[in-house]
């Protein structure tokens, strides 16, 4: 399961991932799994929650899954508890739980599906992170990792309320950095571009829907910019974020890491 190195072994250690039923978040818990963490996934969607955990046990990882929606408060409570009734201790927290929030003009979304994308994208990350900073100044260390977006960078045409989003976790990541480095936590932010997969599917349908333009030419759009000329694998983004986590990036803190092919390069 792994391809890293001493370095980046994170064997004893307790990785959280939220949204890690599917996607990114199922990547991004498989390379922790496979660096010798044990993982917490967290999803409101209880039948993929219990798939993939089976699929990390099966791996041989020691895998808690816990029912969670990141934008309610209590149920994030009941997320830290579970985890530390359980292992005692948490070492990594990757906030990845998110949604693509609707394409179109922002004159024509309505209020209800701004504050579905703010809540979820930006609020999860509050309400995640602030559920385990206690433990981790209690311990001294730790390790908080938001998934950000190159689009919290550049505009995405009709993706108003999801670049406001990820722009916001940026803010939130580089100020919490300053607030929580001298007790010796490190937050971070992982700026994926286009990563491979249906969600990127569905968003290219959209906008090729709103901009009139075939799925050929939406797609081009999306991959033409990168240097690299093509979409990024969940597992680079799950590479990145162990990296992130690992002692090998003891240093680095308050940063917004591109994983974009080279579409993003600022």
């Amino acid at each position: 399961m792994s391809g890293f190195g001493d370095g980046h072994s994170l064997r004893g250690q307790v990785a959280v991932v939220t949204g890690g039923n599917q996607g990114i978040g199922a990547a991004i818990a498989t390379g922790f799994a496979g660096v010798g963490a044990s993982i917490v996934i967290a999803a409101r969607t209880e039948e993929s929650l219990s798939e993939m955990a089976q699929r990390l046990n099966d791996f041989g990882a020691d895998c808690l899954p816990v029912q969670c929606d990141v934008t309610d408060e209590r149920s994030v409570a009941v997320l830290g508890e579970s985890v530390l009734k359980r292992f005692s201790r948490v070492d990594v927290v990757v906030a990845n739980a998110g949604v693509a929030g609707p394409t179109a003009l922002m004159h024509t979304i309505s209020y209800e599906q701004w504050r579905e994308c703010m809540a979820i994208d930006l609020d999860g990350v509050f309400l995640t992170f602030r559920q385990f900073i206690p433990h981790m100044l209690e311990r001294g260390r730790g390790c908080l990792i938001a998934i950000s977006s190159m689009t919290g960078k550049r505009p995405l045409y009709g993706r108003t309320p999801y670049a406001t989003a990820k722009m916001g976790v940026i803010g939130l990541v580089r100020t919490l950095a300053h607030e929580l480095g001298p007790s010796g936590i490190r937050v971070n932010a992982i700026c994926p571009g286009a990563v491979d997969g249906p969600r990127i599917e569905a968003v290219i349908e959209r906008q090729a829907a709103i901009q009139g333009v075939s799925i050929e030419a939406a797609r081009a759009q999306l991959i033409g910019p990168s240097a690299l000329k093509r979409l990024v694998a969940p597992e680079e983004v799950a590479a990145a974020c162990v990296f992130i986590a690992s002692p090998a990036a003891a240093s680095i803190t308050g940063e917004d890491l591109n994983v974009t092919a080279g579409v993003v390069m600022y």
